[in-house]
């Protein structure tokens, strides 16, 4: 399942002002250990904006990006998680009704890489089932410091059923198509649960003398559908 970091181009862009009708609202959580770059990755996709000195993050901070996908405008919520030890138990609380994760490790930190398969854990023990999963090696433009190869990221995101790429914040390298990747496959996955809901109802009718026999009723819970509405969302300034 694993994307090659110079796959083909995700079919979507962004929208260039506010949109009168958002069609989805996908919330997607950015997790990994500290000073992997995760903070810098929502910056540089939300606002293309790097700042050098960029401190620690603090508790939960999210930002949003407005962007076209097969037709459909989706608000992006995007939710930067604090990767110090002492916050795991007030982060663990937004995985609830995140359709999307991305998973950072630091090309240059083995240990940030060693580390991931917990975050993995950690995700599939609080998030729903069906949470879409990127693995991204971030600070790929350091090329002689590269301490994690590609080869083991693969190997893992097979294993796993990830997607994967490798990024470069400060560049710009694969931001985009990363992230267009995850919310195209959240779009896939959300359409899917969207059309077999049209199939809640499935009749199973036969007649003996125009009597009713029969009438199958199948559900899902709602937590399997979860898909935030607009009209349900606060107004949030970020």
């Amino acid at each position: 399942m694993n994307q090659e970091m110079n796959g083909s181009e995700v079919e979507g862009h962004l929208e260039n002002g506010p949109s009168d009708k958002i069609d989805y609202v996908f919330k997607v959580v950015v997790i990994g250990d500290s000073a992997v770059g995760k903070t810098q990755l929502l910056s540089r996709f939300a606002k293309n904006e790097f700042c050098l000195d960029s401190k620690s993050t603090i508790g939960v901070e999210f930002q949003t990006r407005t962007v076209n996908i097969k037709s459909k405008v989706i608000k992006a919520q995007i939710w930067d998680t604090a990767g110090q030890e002492r916050y795991r138990a007030v982060t663990s609380a937004y995985y609830r009704g995140a359709l999307g994760a991305m998973l950072v490790y630091d090309v240059t930190k083995r240990q940030s890489f060693d580390h991931v398969a917990r975050w993995v854990d950690e995700l599939r023990a609080h998030a729903d089932s069906s949470i879409v999963i990127m693995l991204i090696g971030n600070k790929a433009d350091l090329v002689d410091l590269r301490t994690v190869p590609t080869e083991d990221a693969v190997e893992f995101a097979e294993n796993q059923g990830l997607y994967f790429f490798e990024t470069s914040a400060l560049r710009g390298e694969n931001m985009k198509m990363a992230f267009f990747k995850l919310l195209e496959e959240i779009h896939n996955v959300v359409s899917k649960k969207a059309l077999d809901s049209s199939n809640l109802v499935k009749p199973n009718v036969s007649t003996n003398g125009g009597l009713l026999k029969g009438l199958k009723i199948d559900t899902i819970s709602g937590a399997d559908f979860e898909v935030s509405e607009m009209k349900k969302l606060s107004t949030c300034s970020c």
